[in-house]
């Protein structure tokens, strides 16, 4: 019997998917949180690289001895200009970050000038869900930035003092608009960021309320604020049929290496608390892989003040804050 004879196949033409590219900015304190990103973009982002400016030598040192796939590093003392080195004795840490992040669009410009836009990532955020679906609205809106509104529950509306979007996710293309907004919104962090509000500012953030007025051909605000969730608005847009794609796990620390603070200063409904486990289950794979690395995990005490303990013990009986293990299954 003749075997049948299979009907020619015509080859399917291959096309790649362009890389993404993202950046964000953390100290070795932080490894852990920034590693979870990183592995929520592995799982979540398709070709992507990620940009990744090391705010002390010793978190390059641990990055680079954990050769990440699609990562690129930069230095602080590569990123530091004159200019900013002139502000920074006047700030924290915190602060300087905060001045820093409009810098790092033009550093990754520089190193590949092919590149057409980067989106900042906070380095405490977690993907869920792919960010093409934020990145898709940019496409469609035919603009050159895309901010994103905290969206918060009217309980927890903070609008007027620290903005009304959020820095979290925020995207700039190459091209003459988007650098507009970029070296507009850089010449005012030079001028004044700091952790407090003042005359209308307030750290880098509430510069962005300036946008949708002054950029109004450039800037594309998120639609889709069910999918980009955080404390402020888990309890009332993470909803059956809701597909977010990140949270924003602002407040959370790790305190001790098995010990974390899931957040502080809101109330995190029974059905928000999923993002949490999800969360913790991540950061437990990474401090074993840290362990197994001999890289010591990073952790934020909190802070001594005068009677913590009770200021604690009352937040918690609120609902206001949780603390839990790392290693917890239930809390």
């Amino acid at each position: 019997m003749r075997k049948r004879s299979s009907p020619r196949s015509t080859p399917s033409k291959v096309v790649s998917q362009p890389i993404e590219e993202y950046c964000t900015l953390f100290d070795s304190n932080f490894l852990p949180q920034g590693l979870a990103l990183y592995h929520s973009l592995l799982k979540w982002a398709g070709p992507f690289r990620l940009w990744i400016l090391c705010m002390d030598e010793r978190v390059e040192r641990q990055l680079a001895s954990l050769s990440l796939q699609h990562v690129a590093l930069i230095s602080l003392r590569e990123l530091e200009t004159a200019e900013l080195l002139a502000v920074k004795p006047g700030r924290t840490r915190g602060e300087y970050c905060w001045t820093l992040t409009s810098f790092m669009y033009p550093a990754v410009f520089h190193r590949d000038p092919s590149i057409t836009r980067v989106t900042y990532l906070d380095a405490d955020l977690f993907f869920f869900a792919p960010p093409a679906l934020l990145l898709e609205e940019l496409d469609r809106s035919g603009k050159d930035v895309l901010i994103t509104d905290h969206a918060y529950a009217p309980e927890y509306d903070q609008s007027a003092l620290s903005g009304r979007f959020c820095v979290q996710f925020l995207t700039i293309s190459n091209n003459p608009k988007g650098l507009a907004v970029q070296r507009w919104w850089s010449e005012r962090c030079l001028e004044w960021c700091f952790s407090r509000y003042e005359d209308g500012k307030f750290g880098d953030q509430k510069y962005l309320d300036e946008w949708p007025t002054r950029f109004a051909d450039s800037v594309h605000i998120l639609m889709r604020t069910d999918r980009t969730l955080g404390p402020w608005n888990v309890k009332d847009l993470a909803k059956p049929g809701n597909d977010p794609v990140l949270y924003h796990f602002h407040s959370f620390r790790l305190i001790a290496p098995n010990e974390a603070r899931l957040f502080e200063g809101y109330k995190v409904p029974r059905h928000g608390m999923w993002f949490y486990r999800a969360y913790l289950e991540e950061l437990k794979r990474i401090s074993d892989l840290l362990k197994g690395a001999g890289i010591p995990v990073g952790i934020l005490p909190e802070k001594k003040k005068p009677f913590m303990y009770l200021r604690k013990l009352r937040q918690q009986w609120k609902g206001t804050s949780r603390y839990a293990k790392i290693d917890a299954t239930r809390f």
